[in-house]
């Protein structure tokens, strides 16, 4: 029997997060040849009651408390640290399975002509059941530009962007990065690399462990046969100013840990000084006194954390082999 550990980080996730596990215990045909081993729950210090009568659904459930926000990628690999199964899936809260979202995928892992596959992604539904464009490229530093800049917007044959979007997402096919809110991966290739990197508080932790598992040898496939619900935004869209904050954060320490010095400054300037003025210009265009609002607390707080990330900068610079 092929053991799969379910890990799910959850956040302030209240609704999304029970109708995530309703799904779970409904998506495994107990004829599969998969056993579901655990259903890993690791709660950053949420207040919103989420964690509410979970136990009293069927599952394996293991719930694990933080006292403070650990970070995605720690409390991810919080989850998976004493797994002793062979696959490890990363869901995130606001996911819906359906009856072959686990099975099939980790059949096609099983299979002796996918022996080189590491990570696996499925076909991933939104709420007007539209398959979403949800693979990406991994980024170098032009990525960051045309994306500063709209250009991939403006000019999309041009200027392809982070998002595979000139592909309708309809076939299977190896990819750079499949997204992270279903993330399925052998436990082996996970501990291999050391999990995710937990420098990268929230985003790019999976965009930088598929780059890492891509330079092992490792192949990251989307799998188009297979289909699960995904919201987008989940516990984020309560937080829009972090969230930018962590975004522009995360995509400078990815610069610093994959680019050339040189490359990684220039994106850390602009990013630091340019895109500040991009943005609040265009939310003054639309008129929208939130976003102006938001864009500004989200600078000012990357600004505030400039001397922890430049330390983070110099721990990337001196381990760019992880």
């Amino acid at each position: 029997m092929i053991k799969l550990d379910l890990i799910i980080v959850n956040w302030n996730s209240s609704g999304h997060l029970m109708n995530c596990l309703r799904s779970i215990s409904l998506s495994n045909p107990t004829d599969s040849g998969v056993s579901l081993h655990s259903v890993i729950v690791v709660d950053n210090a949420s207040t919103d009651n989420s964690l509410a009568d979970i136990e009293k659904i069927g599952l394996p459930l293991i719930i694990t408390k933080n006292e403070k926000n650990m970070g995605f990628a720690a409390a991810c690999n919080q989850g998976a640290r004493n797994s002793r199964a062979d696959y490890l899936l990363f869901l995130n809260p606001d996911t819906m399975l359906y009856a072959d979202s686990i099975y099939k995928p980790v059949a096609f892992l099983e299979s002796p002509d996918n022996r080189s596959i590491g990570i696996v992604g499925i076909q991933l539904l939104d709420d007007t059941g539209t398959v979403s464009q949800t693979c990406t490229r991994f980024p170098r530093p032009a990525t960051f530009f045309i994306k500063m800049f709209a250009l991939d917007r403006l000019f999309p044959n041009r200027f392809p962007g982070h998002f595979m979007k000139e592909w309708d997402h309809l076939d299977s096919r190896d990819v750079d990065q499949v997204i992270g809110a279903f993330f399925l991966v052998r436990r082996f290739v996970f501990e291999t690399l050391g999990g995710f990197d937990e420098r990268f508080f929230v985003y790019f932790e999976e965009v930088d462990f598929s780059f890492r598992a891509r330079k092992a040898g490792w192949r990251s496939h989307y799998y188009a046969e297979v289909q699960a619900y995904h919201k987008g935004g989940g516990s984020s869209e309560q937080i829009k100013a972090a969230r930018l904050f962590y975004s522009l954060r995360s995509r400078i320490l990815y610069s610093f840990k994959h680019f050339g010095w040189f490359a990684a400054c220039c994106v850390m300037i602009s990013t630091l000084f340019i895109e500040p003025t991009l943005r609040i210009a265009y939310a003054i265009l639309k008129l929208s006194v939130r976003n102006i609002s938001e864009t500004i607390r989200g600078i000012l707080m990357l600004w505030r954390d400039l001397p922890y990330w430049s330390r983070k900068i110099k721990t990337a610079q001196s381990n760019r082999k992880r």
